[in-house]
């Protein structure tokens, strides 16, 4: 049987981890952002590459190599102009929070969770959308801004994960329970 709470308390140590590190460092944590970004585009393009090499006919081997193009276009894209890309990056931050916090008030009501945890998952997905909602209406806050709000984001969303976590560890529900009780 293996327990629901390690992976949420998990999540939650690594999310004030990244919340420290991003409120110390703010202008360090976007460049890296954007340094991160580029190096997956760099890397996606050599592995379109080499799909477009090992495939069959020529329409799949054209199409995997206009999207590596398109991945070294963006990776040099982000490294050239890296401030255009942090309001690019802010953008998709705002929607991830905004997928992300709907989908944790819509499992409070969904999961026939307690009381507690259901409060827990609401206001984990009030937060998400509220950080969503500061970055959409005002894209051009700043990449400084942008590094520091995901700082304290990322330190409340961490201590929600590790009450959640403690709350499933007393409860204790473990993956097969949930997945019996989906039965």
């Amino acid at each position: 049987m293996k327990s629901l709470s390690t992976p949420l308390i998990a999540r939650g140590v690594l999310a004030i981890i990244v919340g420290i590190v991003a409120i110390a460092w703010p202008g360090v944590t976007v460049l890296a952002l954007v340094i991160l970004f580029a190096v997956y585009a760099f890397l996606d393009a050599g592995l379109e590459s080499a799909r477009a090499f090992s495939s069959g006919g020529a329409g799949p081997v054209f199409g995997h190599l206009l999207l590596a193009l398109i991945d070294v276009a963006a990776g040099i894209v982000a490294l050239a102009w890296p401030d255009a890309t942090a309001l690019v990056l802010v953008l998709v931050v705002a929607v991830w929070a905004f997928i992300g916090g709907f989908t944790e008030i819509f499992a409070a009501f969904g999961s026939g969770e307690p009381a507690g945890m259901r409060a827990w998952l609401i206001l984990g997905g009030l937060v998400s959308i509220a950080f969503g909602v500061v970055f959409v209406s005002r894209p051009n806050v700043g990449a400084v801004t942008l590094a520091l709000l995901f700082g304290l984001f990322s330190l409340t969303y961490g201590v929600s994960q590790i009450v959640m976590g403690n709350e499933v560890r007393r409860s204790g529900k473990t993956l097969d329970s949930v997945l019996s009780d989906a039965r």
